[in-house]
């Protein structure tokens, strides 16, 4: 087992040769470990039936087969998820896994950068936007383009439509990338700047230099 743990840390930047190995079952699913990394406090799913539900579709990619653990649509066939992350992502490729039936979502509008969406939100132009094939298994992978989804620190996904059953049910959705910290310094500033306390003179004194820079 050493040898399997050897550099771990790494596999975020393997993904892609991982996948194409034959049996590499356990690197392949080390490429799919984005699930970490979201704010799951944060993590909205609109119109679930039942709440909390679309949660669960985010886990081990070995665990993808796990039937019991899903979420389905409410009133109608549409299902939007605001995808929170604990830093920023450069997102590679996405899995849908459904039903083999007509539950399965038939398309699938990624958008970025844009928390707490709604569903009239989603009426604008998605950053990407795929048509998806019924995939029972989460065998079929969906690449990104990954130059416009490079710097991610939320993802929101619409499912506008199925293929024709009145309710989506989704078992999995897999999530492929890297993750790097976010750089929390910006924010720091902000705050000294939005509360007027003593620490900004302070903070003036020692680095004068910050007022000549327009």
């Amino acid at each position: 087992g050493a040898a399997m743990a050897h550099g771990h840390g790494h596999c975020c930047c393997c993904g892609e040769t991982a996948a194409a190995a034959i049996g590499g079952d356990r690197e392949r699913g080390a490429a799919w470990g984005l699930y970490l990394r979201i704010d799951r406090q944060r993590l909205q799913c609109l119109n679930e039936r039942r709440e909390g539900s679309g949660a669960l579709v985010f886990r081990a990619w070995e665990e993808r087969g796990d039937r019991a653990q899903f979420v389905e649509s409410d009133d109608d066939e549409e299902l939007l998820f605001n995808i929170p992350f604990t830093g920023n992502v450069k997102l590679k490729g996405v899995i849908v896994m459904g039903e083999d039936d007509d539950t399965h979502p038939a398309e699938m509008r990624l958008f970025k950068n844009i928390p707490h969406m709604s569903f009239d939100d989603a009426a604008r132009e998605p950053d990407q936007m795929f048509s998806l094939n019924r995939d029972p298994r989460g065998e079929l992978e969906y690449p990104t383009k990954i130059a416009r989804f490079s710097n991610v620190y939320h993802l929101s996904i619409h499912f506008p439509k199925n293929f024709g059953a009145e309710t989506t049910k989704i078992f999995y959705i897999g999530l492929k990338g890297e993750w790097t910290e976010a750089h929390r310094h910006e924010v720091t500033i902000c705050n000294y700047e939005a509360s007027a306390n003593p620490a900004d003179h302070k903070l003036e004194q020692i680095t004068p230099q910050t007022h000549f820079i327009s």
